[in-house]
């Protein structure tokens, strides 16, 4: 049974960026609701929306973009190497191979069913499938090139409405002392940081501790260790073994954020009722904001395009008589418009002169890399303006 906890409004697909000549043509929106399953602690949204629609040929967020990005996989990719010692490795959700190209080609399969991305990884040499990750698929890898010691995926599985199946293909091409290691975004850390723009159209789960335990336990997997990292405002890197796998034992974090979770109330369905309080109050709070920064004459651009932005923008009604424009490093955005509020989105080229007084983060999770970007901007006394923990000029 799924309970309803939060209703974020009609909302567009998070990474449909409109050209101008789009712009008066009817958008499909659908209804954001979010909601808790009792049984499984699972929070998901609700209405889910079909994966072909959201990854496409035309999906615009590059991984490799990304600094922050970048030195995440590159550091993590050599302690795998360190620590696991896989002889083959298979990534599901490769995008633009920011992970698999820490990795001998002959070592490792991409899967990304975006074309547009899988051919970049392609053309380097590295072999990746475009499809949806399957049990068809598992079988092929499987036979093409055996059983896989290692099987890494970063923010995706929880873009994943089938569990049940995308845990048995797994199941199917994991060798018996094999390691599965999933990364997303921490639902723990999303609800301290009022982080509701962690739900959009893709991201169908945000996970807990408590909620992987329960779901993986069924296909006779465990998690044996978890690691916070700091990316996307808080992930969790769960590493999981077959449960007949004695190679690993269950390392101590797992007992030690188990008990932060159930401290903090995530199995007891009024915490989410608290959050989305929060939620509303945020709302109001960034509205009010951004409406004393309009009636000062201050000039605010929003900086980021994200699919995160997309569902605050939407959900607070902010348009561009608030923000005039967003500034955006990745060119599959650039010279489009958010959709749903239609504020352009332009190419980032140098960092922001001084006639920009306030810049609202919508890629508030890269915070560090970007300040350092800024940092004449925030000398010459810019501000930014972010809404988590809750809307305030930093």
């Amino acid at each position: 049974m799924i309970k309803k906890f939060l209703d974020l409004g009609q909302q567009p697909l998070a990474n449909s960026y409109l050209k101008k000549k789009n712009l008066y043509k009817k958008e499909k929106k659908y209804r954001l609701q979010v909601g808790l399953d009792i049984e499984k602690k699972l929070v998901s949204i609700i209405r889910t929306i079909p994966s072909g629609k959201m990854f496409n040929d035309n999906y615009p967020y590059r991984s490799s973009i990304s600094k922050t990005m970048n030195q995440s996989f590159g550091y993590f990719a050599k302690k795998i190497k360190k620590k696991f010692k896989p002889k083959f490795i298979i990534e599901i959700g490769s995008n633009d191979g920011a992970f698999l190209k820490y990795f001998n080609k002959k070592n490792i399969v991409g899967v990304e069913p975006c074309n547009n991305l899988a051919k970049l990884t392609t053309r380097s040499g590295y072999k990746t499938y475009s499809e949806f990750w399957n049990k068809k698929l598992a079988k092929l890898i499987k036979e093409k090139f055996s059983f896989s010691d290692l099987i890494y995926s970063a923010n995706t599985i929880s873009h994943i409405k089938d569990m049940d199946t995308t845990l048995n293909s797994i199941n199917l091409v994991l060798s018996d002392n094999g390691v599965v290691i999933l990364e997303d975004p921490s639902l723990l850390e999303c609800l301290k940081m009022n982080a509701y723009d962690q739900f959009y159209c893709e991201h169908i789960y945000v996970f807990s501790l408590i909620s992987i335990s329960k779901i993986i336990k069924k296909f006779n997997l465990e998690v044996f260790h978890v690691e916070k990292t700091k990316t996307h405002g808080g992930s969790n890197r769960y590493y999981i073994k077959k449960i007949k796998n004695k190679k690993y034992k269950i390392n101590k974090s797992v007992k030690k954020i188990l008990k932060e979770e159930v401290n903090f109330g995530l199995n007891k369905f009024s915490t989410y009722l608290q959050f989305a309080n929060r939620v509303k109050k945020s709302k109001k709070s960034l509205l009010k904001i951004l409406i004393n920064c309009k009636n000062k004459k201050l000039k605010v651009i929003g900086y980021g395009a994200t699919a995160k932005s997309v569902t605050v923008l939407n959900f607070c009604k902010i348009k561009k008589d608030l923000i005039s424009y967003f500034l955006d490093t990745t060119p599959d955005k650039q010279n489009k418009y958010i959709p749903g509020v239609h504020i352009p989105i332009i190419k980032y080229k140098e960092p922001i002169n001084k006639n920009i007084d306030v810049a609202y983060l919508g890629a508030w999770n890269f915070k560090k890399e970007i300040f350092i970007k800024e940092k004449n901007f925030l000398k010459n006394k810019g501000k930014f303006l972010t809404h988590v923990p809750y809307p305030k000029f930093i």
